[in-house]
C-alpha cells in the first residue's frame, strides 16, 4: 500500500552567527552584518542505518558549518544575502555528490527591532 511518503534524510544547521561583508545601503557595505544562517541538506538514503553504518552513507554536520563560516570567502562583499546563501549551496554541493537538495535561510539580525525574523530562504536541488 502506497502511503504517499517518500523515505529521506535532511541533516540540519541552525541559528549559526556568522558576520559577513553584505547589503547595498552605505551604513551596511564597510563593516560585516550580523547574520542568522539555518541550513537543510537532503541526502540520499541508505536502505537501512545500522549501528556500525560508516559516515560515507550520511554527511558530517561539520561541512555544512563549514560551509556557512570558515568557507565564505574573507574580504569580499556580497550585495545581496541571496549571493551568500548561493555560495553556501554551491560549497556544500562541492563536498560530495549524496547531496541531492540544500535550504538556505537568512536573517539580517541588524534589520530586527522586536524580535521579527527579516530575511530570505533559498532552495536548489542539484542540477
Amino acid at each position: 500500500m502506497q502511503t504517499g511518503f517518500d523515505d529521506f534524510l535532511t541533516l540540519e544547521v541552525n541559528n549559526l552567527h556568522v558576520d559577513v561583508l553584505t547589503g547595498i545601503y552605505s551604513e551596511e557595505t564597510h563593516l560585516p552584518q550580523p547574520l542568522r544562517i539555518s541550513i537543510r541538506a537532503r541526502l540520499t538514503i541508505a536502505d537501512h542505518y545500522d549501528p556500525a553504518t560508516p559516515l560515507t552513507q550520511s554527511k558530517n554536520y561539520m561541512d555544512l558549518k563549514h560551509a556557512a563560516s570558515t568557507a565564505l570567502p574573507d574580504g569580499v562583499h556580497f550585495t545581496l544575502i541571496e549571493a551568500v546563501a548561493d555560495h553556501i549551496v554551491d560549497t556544500i554541493f562541492l563536498q560530495g555528490d549524496n547531496v541531492t537538495h540544500v535550504e538556505v535561510k537568512i536573517v539580517k539580525l541588524a534589520l530586527s527591532e522586536r524580535g521579527e525574523e527579516i530575511g530570505i530562504t533559498l532552495g536548489r536541488s542539484r542540477k
